[in-house]
């Protein structure tokens, strides 16, 4: 059967169908397990998509012998496939008993062929604990859709089936599933703020690499814009580390189906920093939250700690250290951390981040709404660090958003942030940076996928004068630039709601006089009705033999009964 050749549109749809469809094949293979199963065999198929289809153009055009040169594939960027691996073999051989061999075989030799590749692949569909029969089903359905070929990789049709798998096993897996996913607005976000142009970009705790290919994506989107000039993508170099194996290949081939190279190690930031010698111009990372277990007992006297020795049962601001460490004389840092990050004391937390205020590092801290991770239900936040701010006028300042009351409901517990709500807090920030107005957002109440709560077009509205001389303007309930000195009378605590304020009430356009006697009127109507409720409940309780009932003619002229 010919593979489906999907437009963008019918893509998105077609990943939820895919997803169903091989969802229902796992039975009762735990979720963490079957991913490396799926996502393996999508992986293949894109591979081959792209060999078969330069083939076929090779072929046309000069022959069998130059379609079985490797150098004609290589020359292109393409993976070569060797004939034993093609999907076309696999396929054929997919209601085989065999057939886990079968996929094994190929994946090593590609692996063989393809350097970028080596330890990536899984090869282990041969395991007794994996059915066959549904194997081989999985093989059929990804045969269905075409994902490599040239009109694929530019709809990024891949690119948006791999990342709603990565969701959906996070959603499947539970808290575990965050450890390798970052909601994509969430990443987008600190990708739009932190602007990474060029450079060298480090996530010490990368997961799936979303962090990364957001990065090349935002440059793509700007390349012929007045940001950067039209620089390329290739002005960022990629590093990154993940101590999860099997979450560390993921990485290697959400960068490999997108054409992008990076120095991604395998290994434990803490003990085993495989970048020691890096200092980063850009800092992109989402590490888990809270850690007990990081094993802190045995570092007590490194180097990293400057600003104090994080606590042996929270890895939060050994995270927070690990970043400044590799941090470039200029670099800055964006990062999630839970919201506990902003105001705890506990085993010295507080010193700690005293000690990175005082320092000038804190450029800016967003609180972000509720419901916006798949896999907790822990509160989150934003922080972003700046090296060297020495030559702003922003020195002694730190920019507080608070973002609760953005984003949209996509169901009953999931919330997202809309492009929007994105715009709207990047805009922020680099007008706080650099000294420009941001435009006006639209209101949050015109049209699906708009945020529900403070509109940043209120720093441009009549009424509202700037608070400096280079046009950034406080707004109430929203976002609020505070000095050194305010934030130590707030002993270094940074929840953004102590500092922005409440947002102005919108004047109803009722009379005070008028407003005055409805609401004493309705007050006084409630109190009555409390006292009618509470003899009601003395005369059960009475008629129970616990207690005596009240008059009841003085509880009627109450109420008027």
């Amino acid at each position: 059967m010919a593979a489906r050749r999907a437009t963008t549109g019918e893509a998105l749809d077609y990943r939820a169908e895919l997803w169903s469809m091989a969802d229902a094949l796992r039975n009762n293979m735990d979720a963490a397990e079957y991913k490396h199963v799926v996502l393996g065999l999508i992986f293949l198929k894109y591979i081959s998509d792209a060999f078969e289809e330069r083939h076929a153009q090779v072929l046309a055009q000069w022959g069998p012998e130059a379609a079985e040169d490797r150098d004609e594939y290589i020359a292109e960027n393409i993976f070569w496939v060797p004939p034993a691996a093609r999907w076309s073999k696999l396929q054929a051989q997919a209601r085989q008993p065999t057939i886990g061999t079968v996929v094994d075989d190929a994946m090593v030799a590609i692996e063989r062929e393809n350097p970028a590749l080596r330890e990536v692949l899984p090869k282990d569909y041969a395991r007794p604990a994996l059915d066959k029969t549904s194997l081989g089903r999985v093989i059929d359905l990804v045969s269905n859709i075409k994902v490599g070929g040239a009109e694929a990789q530019a709809t990024d049709v891949l690119g948006s089936v791999y990342e709603y798998f990565l969701e959906q096993f996070a959603l499947a897996e539970g808290r575990k599933g965050g450890e390798f996913y970052t909601p994509r607005s969430v990443v987008r976000l600190l990708v739009e703020m932190l602007q990474p142009y060029q450079g060298r970009v480090y996530d010490p705790c990368c997961g799936s690499s979303g962090m990364f290919v957001q990065s090349i994506e935002f440059i793509q989107a700007h390349a012929t814009g007045n940001g950067n000039g039209g620089r390329a993508a290739t002005d960022i170099s990629i590093y990154g580390q993940e101590s999860n194996y099997t979450t560390w290949r993921m990485a290697r081939m959400n960068l490999a189906i997108r054409g992008i190279e990076g120095r991604i190690a395998h290994g434990d930031s803490f003990h085993n920093d495989r970048h020691p010698d890096l200092r980063a111009d850009y800092i992109l990372a989402n590490p888990p939250f809270n850690v007990s277990d990081w094993g802190g007992e045995r570092l007590q006297d490194d180097q990293r700690w400057r600003y104090g020795v994080p606590p042996r049962g929270n890895a939060n601001f050994a995270w927070v250290q690990h970043f400044l460490h590799h941090l470039a004389p200029r670099g800055r840092a964006g990062f999630v951390l839970a919201n506990g990050s902003m105001s705890s004391n506990q085993s010295g937390e507080g010193q700690i981040r005293k000690n990175i205020v005082q320092a000038r590092l804190v450029d800016c801290i967003v609180a972000l709404p509720g419901q916006l991770f798949r896999s907790t239900q822990i509160p989150a936040c934003l922080w972003f660090l700046s090296r060297d701010k020495s030559n702003t006028a922003r020195r002694n300042e730190t920019l507080f958003i608070d973002a609760r009351n953005l984003g949209h409901m996509l169901d009953r517990t999931r919330r997202d942030l809309s492009p929007d709500d994105i715009t709207q807090i990047a805009n922020t920030y680099h007008a706080w940076r650099s000294g420009s107005i941001p435009p006006p957002s639209p209101s949050p109440l015109q049209g699906e996928g708009r945020g529900e709560g403070r509109n940043a077009a209120q720093a441009t509205s009549p009424g509202n004068t700037p608070n400096s001389e280079d046009g950034y303007s406080d707004i109430p309930g929203f976002c609020k630039s505070a000095p050194l000195q305010e934030i130590r009378k707030h002993n270094h605590v940074l929840t953004p709601g102590r500092y922005v304020g409440a947002a102005p009430q919108e004047d109803d356009g009722e009379p005070f006089e008028e407003k005055m006697t409805r609401l004493t009127t309705q007050w006084r109507q409630q109190q009555a009705e409390a006292r009618r409720l509470d003899a009601a409940i003395e005369e059960n309780l009475a008629r129970l033999g616990f207690g005596a009932p009240i008059d009841r003619e003085s509880i009627d002229s109450d109420t008027g009964g």
